[in-house]
C-alpha cells in the first residue's frame, strides 16, 4: 500500500528538524526571562536569539519583533482599535477587526486607495495569488509568504506585519507582529510588561525557540533554491490534471503565485467531498483555510474574486512543500482525476 502524502502544507508545515532540536534544548534552560540571576540571563539570551533570527529571516533588522501565540493575536495586536480596511480575500483573523470594503479584481488582486488606513496580505492562503503591496500601507499578513517568498520587511513599505512559525515549519502556538521601530502601538494584553510593554506574559521560549530555528532554515532553503524545486513540482501537477481535466479551473493561473498552491475548482463536487475522498485515497488536502475547513460553506475569498456560489463550494486547495517529488504529484493527479470522473458521471 503506498504511502499517505501530506499536501496540505499551507494549513501547517511538518515540523523541521532544527527546530525539534532547539525546542528539545530549551526545554533544558530553567528560569523566567525577566528574572536577573545567572538561569533567567539565559532563558532571555534564548529568547532574544530567536527574535534575531525571525528577524534576519524576514529582512526585519532594526524592526522590532513582538512575540505573540499565532498571527491572530498578532492581527488583534495591530488592528485593534483602528479603523482599518480590508478586502474580502483576507483571513478572518485580519477580516474580523476591518471594514470589509476594498475591491477584489477577478483575478484576485485588490484595489487599496488609502493604504495608511489598510490591510493587505502579502499571499491568499487559499489561492496562493500574491499581492503587489503599496507603501505605506498598515499592516500585511506576512503568513503565507514568510519563508517561501523572498521577504525584506524593511522594503515593503508597511508598518506592521504578521507572521505564524508553524506555517514555515515551526511549532503551532508561536508567532509575531513586526513593526517599524517605534510605531505605536497600545498593549491588549496588560500585566508583567514583556516584550517590550506590548504584550504581557511570561515568554513561550520553547515556541519561540522552535519559531527561531524555523525561521532561520526557512530562509537557508529559500536562498538555496529550495521552493523553485517545488514551484516546478506544483507546475507538473497542475499540467497533469490540464490534460487529464480539461473543464476542471486552475485559480490564479497567469497571475504571481505562492510556488506550493493549487486552488482547483470542479463546479459542482463540493469541496468538503473532494477532501474526504482524496483522504480515503491517502492524501491529506483542503477545501480552503485551514481555519474554515469542517464548515459546510462556500469559499468567501472566491466569492469576493466573483465566483458564484456553485463554483466557491467547489475548490481544492492543494500545497505542498519540498521534500514533495514528481512521483507524488503525478499520483495525486492520477487519483483525483479517476475520483472526478467519477463524480461527474453521477452529476450527469
Amino acid at each position: 500500500m503506498a504511502k499517505r502524502l501530506y499536501l496540505d502544507w499551507n494549513a501547517s508545515a511538518p515540523l523541521r528538524s532544527e527546530a525539534k532540536a532547539a525546542m528539545s534544548a530549551s526545554m533544558e534552560l530553567t528560569g523566567n526571562a525577566s528574572s536577573v540571576h545567572a538561569e533567567g540571563r539565559a532563558v532571555r539570551a534564548a529568547i532574544e536569539k530567536a527574535r534575531a533570527q525571525v528577524a534576519s529571516a524576514l529582512g526585519a533588522d532594526g524592526a522590532e519583533i513582538v512575540f505573540t501565540s499565532g498571527a491572530t493575536e498578532a492581527a488583534a495586536l495591530a488592528c485593534a482599535g483602528s479603523d482599518l480596511h480590508c478586502a474580502g480575500i483576507e483571513h478572518d483573523a485580519v477580516a474580523s477587526w476591518c471594514s470589509v470594503d476594498l475591491e477584489v479584481g477577478a483575478e484576485g488582486r485588490v484595489t487599496v486607495p488609502e493604504p495608511e488606513r489598510a490591510c493587505l496580505q502579502l499571499a491568499n492562503s487559499e489561492t496562493g495569488i500574491v499581492q503587489e503591496l503599496p507603501a505605506g500601507l498598515a499592516v500585511s499578513d506576512l503568513t503565507q509568504g514568510f519563508g517561501k517568498l523572498p521577504v525584506a520587511f524593511n522594503w515593503l513599505g508597511c508598518q506592521m506585519g504578521l507572521v505564524s512559525a508553524h506555517k514555515l515549519g515551526g511549532p503551532a502556538g508561536v508567532g509575531a507582529l513586526v513593526l517599524r521601530q517605534g510605531t505605536d502601538l497600545s498593549a491588549q494584553l496588560k500585566g508583567g510588561g514583556q516584550e517590550m510593554g506590548r504584550r504581557a506574559g511570561t515568554e513561550n521560549l520553547i515556541g519561540i525557540a522552535g519559531f527561531g530555528a524555523a525561521a532561520e532554515a526557512a530562509a537557508s532553503d529559500l536562498a538555496a533554491g529550495r521552493w523553485e524545486e517545488v514551484e516546478a513540482i506544483r507546475n507538473c501537477l497542475e499540467s497533469a490534471l490540464e490534460a487529464d481535466c480539461p473543464d476542471i479551473i486552475s485559480i490564479g493561473q497567469g497571475a504571481r503565485r505562492l510556488p506550493n498552491t493549487l486552488c482547483l475548482v470542479t463546479p459542482g463536487w463540493r469541496g468538503e467531498t473532494q477532501v474526504m475522498t482524496m483522504d480515503l485515497s491517502g492524501f491529506a488536502v483542503s477545501a480552503g483555510s485551514a481555519c474554515s475547513s469542517g464548515k459546510v460553506t462556500v469559499s468567501r475569498v472566491l466569492q469576493a474574486m466573483g465566483f458564484d456560489d456553485l463554483a466557491a463550494g467547489s475548490a481544492l486547495r492543494v500545497s505542498i512543500g519540498p521534500g514533495i517529488v514528481r512521483e507524488d504529484v503525478l499520483r495525486f493527479a492520477e487519483r483525483f482525476t479517476a475520483a472526478w470522473k467519477r463524480a461527474r458521471a453521477r452529476m450527469k
